[in-house]
């Protein structure tokens, strides 16, 4: 059985994604590859204790990746999962990290 801290890896903090948390009330995070969204909602109402509405998921595809003027490879591809919750007012992600 994982636990939901096997589920989301990180919180994403880009500009887009904290000027999203505070416009729609969604959260932004990298989860594990093989998670669906079910388990996602299950794991952000447990942790944060919010109720969630809706849940969007993608697959960032790998960019190339070069070292000196060669080309060497391939950053990771990784899942991102944009979760929308019922809240009155944002969740401050930031400070919870």
């Amino acid at each position: 059985m994982r636990t939901p801290y096997d589920i989301i890896i990180r919180p994403v903090l880009t500009e887009k994604a904290v000027k999203d948390n505070e416009k729609n009330n969604t959260l932004t995070f990298e989860v594990a590859m093989d998670a669906n969204k079910i388990e996602i909602r299950k794991a952000v109402e447990e942790i944060f204790g919010v109720k969630v509405e809706e849940v969007r998921t993608m697959i960032i595809k790998p960019k190339p990746k070069r070292f000196g003027f060669r080309f060497s490879g391939f950053k990771k591809a990784w899942k991102k999962a944009i979760v929308k919750v019922k809240s009155e007012k944002p969740i401050n992600i930031a400070e919870l990290v």
